[in-house]
């Protein structure tokens, strides 16, 4: 069985993300940690990509980081000079994360059956949770002698209530699909993984139709707003507005809109 951690699809503007080691339960591999940053930022660079859905293969979405690597970190931390390292390749993984975040495009999960330990980490990365009937959350680190480490702790508190974070970081407990949504962790529950993955599509196009700068100019406003003050996130909103600003866009909608039709709006420069 081929252990690529997962594929890539495109179709137009919309990237299609499956993780795909069902086998293991898509369990996040060596090559997941690799290559998962280097490929959402190649996405992001390139300028053409408008929205990116993550969907998984198999009965679960993801069991989180893979045994294996457990064991290869163990001992690691017994000198100064593991401990040292052992922070750079911790900053290392949750760069994978802050890759989906940070993205110029906004990014969808689609997720059923399992998401645990970092699965958690990666999807509060994401900007909208949708799930299927079946799906579970769960911090699994306290359950294994240890703490979330990848981004739950910190991006948790602002996606759900302080008590409920605290009720699954200390005790290792389940949250499933329902109270997700009703907790709005989740944005929609569907009755099946097909419906489920349909949904998310749907949700990429209506995001593809929209202007990609004033889509990625809020992703960046809100990201700022979430760990900012409003008289701060205020002023910085002012700054971003005045440079992306575009009456070329608005013009175009408005026109668009008066004939029946969708705007036609152009991509995002690419980076160097």
């Amino acid at each position: 069985m081929s252990d690529t951690p997962f594929s890539l699809e495109r179709d137009g503007a919309i990237a299609r993300l499956t993780l795909s080691r069902p086998h293991k339960r898509n369990a996040m591999n060596a090559r997941f940690w690799r290559d998962l940053p280097l490929l959402v930022q190649e996405l992001s660079r390139e300028g053409t990509v408008r929205a990116l859905v993550i969907d998984a293969q198999g009965p679960h979405f993801t069991a989180g980081l893979d045994l294996a690597l457990f064991a290869d970190m163990q001992g690691s931390t017994g000198t100064p000079a593991g401990r040292e390292a052992f922070t750079h390749r911790l900053a290392h993984m949750q760069g994978a994360f802050d890759a989906l975040e940070q993205a110029r495009f906004p990014v969808i999960a689609a997720i059923q059956g399992g998401c645990i330990g970092g699965g958690v980490d990666m999807v509060c990365a994401c900007d909208v949770r949708l799930a299927a009937q079946d799906a579970f959350f769960r911090i699994e680190e306290i359950n294994i002698g240890m703490m979330a480490d990848l981004g739950t702790l910190q991006r948790l508190p602002k996606l759900l209530p302080a008590g409920v974070v605290r009720e699954l970081a200390y005790g290792g407990r389940t949250l499933d699909a329902a109270r997700a949504h009703a907790l709005g962790f989740v944005n929609a529950v569907h009755d099946s993984p097909e419906a489920l993955l349909e949904g998310a599509l749907a949700l990429a196009q209506e995001i593809a139709q929209k202007p990609p700068l004033a889509v990625a100019a809020s992703k960046d406003c809100l990201n700022h707003a979430r760990d900012h003050g409003v008289a701060e996130s205020l002023r910085y909103m002012r700054a971003v507005q005045a440079g992306v600003f575009a009456p070329d866009d608005i013009m175009a909608a408005l026109q668009a809109r008066a004939r029946g039709e969708a705007p036609h709006y152009d991509d995002l420069d690419p980076l160097p």
